[in-house]
């Protein structure tokens, strides 16, 4: 799994939060540097929208620094903070009268393509729209750390507190509700493309 964190390896970020729990707060400010960008991937591309991931990364750092007296060395950090991160979003997605609006993929609004937006670009179209919008919160937030994120199982068993060979078998099968709906809308795309010129005609 790549990301923006690897400028902290794993002895450093321990120590690191050794030194934060024993009252030096002011390096908190590592950790935000280190994982905000991941977080606000990964919360951005399961809200479907800018404001809202903002906002969520900001509330979730808040959360990790005010339960980080709990987290113990044994425990995976990233796995433990994207745990935080998981909660939180799919509470909002909850809230929401209707997440089937929200939940779709947004190209991101940069002047530069970044490697991100251009992942986002080759995977966006609007069947895959369509498909990950029938998608649970949970199954969405399945796949945008597998696929996205490109999260191992292990990784998502530590953040999920479930086992990889039932991960596997989930994933498994969201990937065939999203090939599914993908093909049925696709179908349904070529559809009206053919049957347009002959309702002009009309």
């Amino acid at each position: 799994m790549t990301s923006s964190k690897d400028s902290l390896d794993v002895k450093e970020l321990e120590l690191l939060i050794t030194r934060i729990q024993e009252g030096n707060t002011s390096q908190y400010s590592l950790i935000v540097k280190a994982f905000q960008q991941p977080i606000y991937r990964y919360c951005y591309r399961l809200l479907a929208n800018k404001q809202d991931a903002e906002d969520a990364v900001q509330d979730i750092l808040v959360k990790a620094y005010q339960s980080l007296h709990q987290y113990k060395r044994a425990e995976n950090f990233s796995a433990w903070l994207y745990r935080i991160a998981y909660n939180h979003c799919l509470n909002l997605l909850r809230k929401r009268r209707v997440h089937k609006q929200v939940m779709r993929i947004i190209r991101w609004e940069t002047q530069s393509a970044s490697p991100e937006q251009e992942l986002d670009n080759r995977l966006y179209n609007p069947s895959l729209a369509v498909a990950l919008s029938q998608l649970s919160p949970e199954e969405r937030s399945m796949l945008v750390m597998r696929v996205f994120e490109e999260q191992t199982y292990a990784e998502m068993s530590e953040i999920l507190k479930i086992r990889p060979n039932a991960l596997i078998k989930r994933m498994n099968r969201i990937k065939q509700k999203v090939r599914k709906v993908m093909k049925s809308e696709e179908e349904e795309i070529d559809w009206r493309e053919q049957k347009l010129p002959m309702n002009t005609k009309i």
